[in-house]
């Protein structure tokens, strides 16, 4: 848990241009400031793909201006719950943290039909993670 005594979810893709930003913009709008939301990227892209953006857009959530971030250690480390999505083993491991592996489609270059239907997998995972963490951090 952060100083503040919420939990820090990290989300961890390849490029940080799709998936992961859209399930940080999914937890930022749906815990609001209840957990801390992280994100990155073991190869950051140069941006965000811009279909996630459109279809993030869609359900009132702006990443528009988020950047792609690198992975680092300490982004681990900070972090309570590790949310890796692709990222094989480039993401460092530390004893203690709870790691889930969420096998999505990735966005890059698919349509805008193939990316609403990650997102929409990616609210579910959302709202189920939400409630778990929340429940284990008040335990």
């Amino acid at each position: 848990m952060t100083a503040e005594n919420k939990p820090t979810v990290l989300f961890v893709c390849v490029h940080n241009a799709g998936r992961s930003q859209m399930a940080a913009g999914y937890l930022q709008h749906l815990a609001g400031d209840r957990i801390s939301v992280l994100s990155a990227g073991s190869e950051p892209a140069d941006e965000l793909n811009a279909v996630a953006i459109q279809v993030m857009a869609e359900e009132g959530i702006d990443i528009a201006g988020n950047k792609p971030k690198v992975l680092t250690t300490e982004s681990v480390q900070e972090a309570d719950v590790v949310i890796t999505m692709g990222c094989g083993d480039t993401c460092p491991f530390f004893p203690g943290k709870r790691y889930e592996d969420w096998d999505l489609v990735d966005p890059a270059g698919k349509d805008e039909e193939t990316v609403r239907a990650v997102r929409d997998d990616i609210k579910k995972r959302i709202e189920t993670l939400i409630t778990e963490v929340l429940v284990e951090g008040s335990a």
